[in-house]
């Protein structure tokens, strides 16, 4: 790649990185909010559902809206948007205020991510080149939320407003160099077609009650009639969607991009792996600060080594694919999961970092394998002009893989916690550990699929090609023969 095309893949991979550290950083800062503006639990905890609610509800709309209305133009406004609510968030003096700066800072994410991973899928050629700019958008992204947890630590020490305002200056750094080089030759297609408003309303609708179903997940059985309500609700809603996107003439989603395998067991695939990395990476976080009294840095610098990948991802991953395909390098990287998280379940109360280590570090080396690989496989072989859908169909997998591993680690956290005493506490982490290893588990088998028939379709090609190969061969001694006869 030339110079251009490295700055501007590194201007595209900021957007991630952005999104990544502004997650981590405000993971890390929600205790002094509380604690400065005398928030209820209520309230906390729903200025951090507020960004899982807009950027889960409303990312397949914004990959579509990329392909529909440009993805330079949707690039461009959503990353100003986010801009400009990241830094009302730090000037908030009630609740409220920060639920709605971080509610449409994940609307501006949820339209922004797609828009950036469409643009690398269109902006550079499919095969090596695609597959190295994928993987450094996969790792940078990983490296965000890494480094978020380490920098959230320090900006707070300073003042929990700063969590804020940072990623205003980070937004403002790459929206001036995005103006330049962005080429402008990405537009709407010429022929005007009607926006599918109803499929928008519905698909909307379906994904925001989907979202809260998660979340409500965390509560395990308090309330629980109100979760199932929201569940029913989000299933007549994606059943609406269904009928509204069958009859229409332009849909908003062509449903038949749900009938490519590949792509399908790809987004799956990516729900599990970071359902299960972020629901793992909560019970420790809360395994460290609640249990054993470190201190959110302290923690933070633990978990570091996990962000690993950021530098494997870009440099080993891309040789591994070249040499054994995007499926064996997948099922690596599930395997190496499995073990990781496995190798956690028996977590004492005085177990030294060292103990911990392996698995910190195989987790991140499980990331760096899984992660990339799994995004070239949910756009690989999808025409440019949907290019922006499958990049909205892998983001919301992700968005709600993570919410869904931290909602299920909660939920039987709560369930498990029978009693008092650090004993409980420890024996109920160990439960809430069981997730991560049963999604990555899962996980696996969709890959072991994948590999089946990614080995499947090289032989069926192998022997069409040797039976095109022997019908060529045959055929000038049969235009012999007919020639001598004929003489």
């Amino acid at each position: 790649m030339g110079t251009r095309a490295w700055a501007l893949l590194l201007v595209l991979c900021g957007t991630i990185f952005l999104e990544g550290i502004d997650v981590a950083m405000m993971a890390v800062a929600i205790p002094a909010v509380r604690s400065d503006l005398g928030l209820t639990t209520g309230t906390a905890a729903w200025v951090m559902s507020a960004y899982v609610l807009g950027y889960a509800g409303f990312t397949l709309l914004g990959g579509r809206a990329a392909d529909l209305l440009g993805r330079r133009r949707m690039f461009l406004l959503w990353l100003t948007v986010f801009l400009a609510f990241s830094g009302l968030g730090g000037f908030a003096t009630e609740g409220w205020m920060l639920i709605v700066a971080r509610f449409v800072t994940g609307v501006a994410a949820a339209f922004m991510t797609p828009a950036a991973l469409s643009l690398i899928t269109t902006s550079y050629e499919e095969g090596p080149q695609r597959n190295k700019a994928l993987l450094v958008f996969a790792g940078t992204g990983a490296a965000g939320f890494s480094l978020g947890l380490v920098i959230g630590g320090l900006l707070t020490e300073i003042g929990w407003r700063w969590v804020f305002f940072a990623p205003v200056l980070m937004a403002a750094a790459l929206l001036v160099p995005a103006v330049r080089l962005i080429p402008r030759r990405d537009a709407p297609p010429t022929r005007r077609r009607a926006f599918d408003l109803p499929g928008a309303i519905t698909a909307a609708g379906a994904m925001l009650l989907a979202a809260y179903t998660v979340v409500r997940l965390e509560h395990g059985l308090h309330d629980w009639p109100l979760t199932v309500a929201a569940g029913v609700a989000a299933l007549l809603s994606g059943w609406a969607f269904v009928v509204v996107e069958r009859r229409c003439p332009d849909p908003l989603v062509r449903l038949g991009i749900l009938r490519q395998g590949p792509v399908v067991r790809a987004d799956l695939g990516a729900l599990l792996f970071l359902g299960a990395f972020f629901g793992f990476q909560f019970v420790v976080t809360l395994y460290l600060q609640e249990l054993r009294g470190w201190s959110s840095l302290q923690t933070a610098l633990a978990l570091l080594v996990m962000g690993i990948d950021a530098v494997l991802a870009p440099t080993l991953t891309p040789r591994l694919v070249a040499r054994f395909g995007n499926a064996r390098v997948i099922l690596g990287g599930f395997a190496l999961a499995v073990a990781a998280y496995a190798l956690f379940l028996p977590v004492g109360m005085d177990w030294s970092y060292g103990m911990m280590f392996p698995t910190l570090l195989l987790s991140g080396l499980a990331f760096a394998l899984a992660y990339g690989p799994l995004t070239i496989a949910a756009t690989d072989g999808v025409t440019e002009s949907e290019q922006g859908l499958a990049g909205g169909l892998l983001t919301t997998a992700t968005q709600f893989g993570s919410a869904i591993g931290i909602s299920a680690v909660t939920a039987v956290y709560g369930l498990a916690s029978t009693g008092s005493g650090p004993e409980a506490t420890l024996s109920a982490f160990r439960a809430a550990l069981t997730v991560p290893v049963v999604l990555v588990a899962l996980g696996a088998l969709i890959s072991v699929v994948s590999a089946r028939e990614v080995r499947r379709a090289a032989r069926r090609a192998s022997q069409v090609s040797s039976v095109n190969a022997s019908q060529t061969r045959a055929k000038p001694a049969q235009r012999s023969g007919g020639i001598s006869s004929w003489k």
